[in-house]
């Protein structure tokens, strides 16, 4: 552990990174079994899935109250857990994990509960398709003893498909509109029926019945009413706050105490945040993938503040930016969306073929000085870009 903290130092010193990444490197290659060490006597969550990890995970430690280690700065692989678990030793841990290495992890660090969120495409040039990861997702499950409980979602025929022979599972009825990557049976190849009631395929595989979790309406978690009153926006993050309160159930949290600590959260890792750059009022947010982007598109209401996306195409991004084309971008229509980052020509290309006013933006000079606000969708690397150029309000 001293090899992890004191690699993490120099990087820091080095301004080589937030010194969260090289220690835990430097430590599974000194001790393969490092991760496995650092979770013994700890309660662990994990959550994993495309969309949604980074925030459910830290409505989940907010919630959970207290002392709770966790990889707070987004490094979801082992390295970055060790890194996590060596910096804080208390013993309850939330952890955010990459759906690639979801399996190892579990594995490794033996959870009390793990929270399946999503699966859809991600990054076109980097993550391996969608049901090759549910198939991976399947067999580790499978293999888990009846000590750990599953929280899944049952809205989301790859995630069930994952989960469905989990010795011990909860599923969560929450609000899942992307469809576009779960068209077939992961089962059977058969087309899936979606109706207002749920879905289902011909061979038998279905939505389950036996839900733990519903937000058909209030929020119910094992027959309790809970009131969601969120300082995150959109129908997807009461979502993320059901499954994470319905993994906090399973850590023998109370419900009411919970949820007071989750509405408390407002932004996460700068995510949702509102900040201020040349005196305008900029709502950040963070847009990575179709389904995600989709879902953040709904957040604005008709009319509301002006509409800036920056679109960057770097390693952290994925150098394939095509998947800009499944995104509804249609729903912005009679609104001017001012295009930034290095790949502007790309995103301005795909709105004008969804009939969407655009500006391109070459210098940040050209973005109009106003006194009105502003949401700025972006992905990874222009996200942290604008984090940088702005302020706290």
């Amino acid at each position: 552990m001293m090899a992890v903290r004191g690699a993490n130092w120099a990087s820091r010193a080095a301004h080589r990174g937030a010194g969260t990444v090289a220690g835990g490197q430097i430590g599974l290659k000194i001790a393969p079994d490092l991760l496995a060490s650092l979770a013994v006597g700890r309660t662990v969550v994990l959550v994993s899935g495309t969309n949604g990890k980074t925030t459910t995970t830290a409505l989940i430690a907010a919630g959970w109250g207290g002392d709770v280690a966790s990889n707070t700065t987004g490094a979801n692989m082992p390295a970055g857990h060790v890194a996590a678990l060596v910096r804080d030793r208390t013993g309850r841990v939330v952890l955010e994990t990459d759906e690639a290495w979801l399996g190892d992890v579990m594995t490794a660090t033996q959870p009390k509960v793990v929270v399946l969120l999503n699966l859809s495409r991600d990054q076109l040039d980097r993550a391996n398709e969608v049901r090759r990861i549910a198939e991976r997702w399947r067999a580790a499950i499978a293999a888990l003893g009846s000590a750990t409980i599953v929280v899944a979602n049952a809205n989301d025929p790859l995630v069930v498909y994952a989960a469905c022979d989990a010795p011990n599972v909860r599923w969560c009825d929450v609000p899942t509109p992307w469809r576009a990557d779960a068209q077939s049976c992961p089962r059977c190849t058969l087309a899936i029926d979606y109706d207002v009631a749920g879905w289902r395929c011909a061979c038998g595989f279905a939505k389950p019945t036996d839900l733990t979790t519903s937000l058909d309406g209030p929020l119910r978690v094992a027959g309790q009413t809970l009131e969601l009153a969120l300082g995150v926006p959109g129908v997807f993050n009461e979502a993320n706050a059901a499954m994470a309160l319905s993994a906090l159930r399973e850590v023998g949290s109370d419900l009411q105490d919970a949820l007071q600590r989750v509405n408390a959260v407002s932004t996460v890792a700068g995510r949702f945040s509102v900040r201020t750059w040349r005196g305008r009022r900029v709502r950040l947010l963070l847009a990575k993938n179709p389904a995600g982007f989709e879902a953040l598109l709904w957040t604005l209401g008709p009319g509301d503040d002006d509409v800036w996306i920056a679109i960057n195409a770097h390693l952290a991004d994925g150098h394939d930016p095509s998947w800009l084309y499944d995104v509804a971008f249609e729903t912005l229509r009679g609104r001017t969306v001012w295009c930034l980052g290095e790949r502007r020509l790309d995103l301005a290309t795909r709105l004008a073929y969804a009939d969407v006013s655009v500006k391109v933006v070459d210098d940040l000079e050209q973005l109009p000085v106003s006194e009105e606000p502003v949401t700025l969708f972006a992905n990874y690397t222009a996200f942290s870009e604008w984090l940088e150029r702005s302020t706290p309000c």
